[in-house]
């Protein structure tokens, strides 16, 4: 590495890589060997790009105040900015007479688009441009079937990933000695301020539950794991379905946010511990799912199977789509998990599918619905995992649970909280007079919806 104070700075621009360890751009930025410029750009308006919901915007927040810490440590200053990304990153790459550009991939659509015409952008103007592998472990072109298609079921998807060379190890988060030799920028960009954008609750501040239950920020994330690993691990394929229990690992928000890499967790986990193969099994769900939206983007908001244009949804009438959203419903399993989401930000992962079969089979409303609350209130809104997850419960996507599955929630309550330890941490009513009776009763419902299914099975 040479020293450099009078060369072109590299601009490494943050997306959902909220991180200084494993972030392949940033390392690529030192390797570089020039003064590097952070940058964050808050971004509600470039086309197709899907506005935060308000539990995301919480965490960002706090994600961004540790992310800058990270990197003030180490001598570099986040600069903030918004606006449409693919201008602000262009205008301050010629502000800071950058003579590259980084980042890491994202693979929805229309962030895909505007990264290609950035890249252009830049290139014609004699600025390196280039994007890094840093939060799928394997790349949606490089898997496919033997028939050179997209895999549309998760165990052949799964099993094939398990089959080419493992993941590459983590790199090194870049230190200030390091950091040092590159030399300062004359002077930093002008920088927004985080509390102008207004990402936190005000008027009113909802979001104790979620101060009261997370840490946003890569520090957090590790030590997170660090419990997971030691004290959770063994038993997770025995408890993790249990709803009471703490015995789930939590990174959802920690890999959404990129705080973590999934490099760095799958490297983290001893492989021959027990209860190891399903954890990891679960991370491949994640890429399953990002596999998805990269070959097929129109799972965020269409039918991945066609006869679903068919169903006869019905429209919400009266306050039963409030009384879901709120953990009204009078069924104690789907109330506790409704309540759960709403002051924490997750849903334990049994209960998501639970509520979510509910809504769309024994309420009979579109999944979208559903999709559209939990991207406002999850913090681990992701726009992969949250479409395909609830098409699998609708039976509407590839990999689907078939729509004559319906979770029954009596069943599942005495088979996952027998002893009602859930439902009575966030339905503490449930034993009193007070508790509603069900809207609808579930032996009914699920006749209505089979019979709503018959409609487009043979479509």
């Amino acid at each position: 590495m040479t020293p450099s104070t009078a060369g072109s700075p590299t601009l490494v621009w943050f997306r959902d890589d909220l991180r200084v360890a494993d972030h392949p751009a940033l390392h690529a930025a030192v390797e570089r060997g020039e003064r590097i410029v952070c940058v964050y750009v808050f971004d509600e308006v470039s086309e197709g790009i899907r506005p935060l919901g308000d539990a995301s915007k919480w965490w960002l927040h706090h994600s961004l105040v540790a992310l800058a810490g990270e990197l003030d440590a180490r001598g570099l200053a986040l600069t903030l900015r918004s606006g449409p990304a693919a201008e602000v990153v262009a205008e301050l790459a010629a502000a800071t007479n950058a003579g590259a550009v980084y980042w890491n991939r994202r693979y929805g659509l229309a962030e895909r688009q505007l990264d290609t015409a950035l890249k252009a952008e830049l290139k014609a103007q004699g600025i390196e441009a280039r994007s890094f592998q840093a939060n799928v472990l394997f790349e949606p072109w490089t898997l496919q079937t033997g028939q050179g298609q997209p895999y549309r079921v998760f165990t052949p998807f799964w099993k094939a990933c398990l089959g080419v060379p493992a993941p590459r190890k983590p790199l090194p988060a870049p230190s200030a000695e390091t950091v040092a030799k590159l030399g300062t920028p004359g002077g930093h960009p002008h920088s927004e301020r985080l509390d102008d954008w207004h990402l936190l609750p005000e008027h009113p501040d909802w979001a104790r539950g979620l101060r009261d239950a997370w840490q946003p920020g890569e520090k957090a994330a590790h030590a997170q794991l660090r419990d997971f690993t030691a004290h959770k691990l063994a038993e997770y394929l025995h408890d993790r379905d249990h709803p009471a229990e703490d015995a789930t690992s939590r990174m959802s928000p920690r890999l959404r946010w990129g705080e973590m890499s999934p490099f760095q967790l799958w490297h983290s986990v001893d492989h021959q511990a027990p209860g190891a193969a399903g954890f990891l099994r679960e991370l491949g769900w994640r890429e399953f799912a990002y596999h998805l939206l990269y070959n097929f983007p129109e799972i965020t908001h269409e039918n991945m199977r066609p006869a679903f244009n068919a169903m006869p949804w019905r429209k919400p009438i009266d306050d039963e789509l409030e009384r879901w959203q709120q953990g009204r419903t009078g069924i104690p399993l789907v109330d506790a998990g409704m309540r759960e989401l709403w002051q924490t930000g997750v849903m334990h992962n049994r209960i998501r599918m639970v509520a979510a079969s509910f809504l769309v089979k024994n309420l009979l409303l579109d999944w979208r619905i559903g999709e559209a609350w939990f991207w406002d209130t999850l913090v681990d809104a992701d726009p992969a995992s949250n479409a395909m997850n609830w098409q699998w419960v609708a039976g509407s996507g590839v990999d689907a649970a078939p729509y004559f599955r319906v979770f029954n929630p009596e069943l599942q309550q005495k088979k996952f909280d027998p002893r009602g330890e859930y439902v009575a941490r966030f339905v503490p009513e449930y034993a009193t007079n007070e508790y509603p009776a069900p809207m609808v009763d579930l032996g009914e419902s699920r006749k209505r919806a089979l019979a709503a299914y018959d409609v487009i099975r043979g479509s």
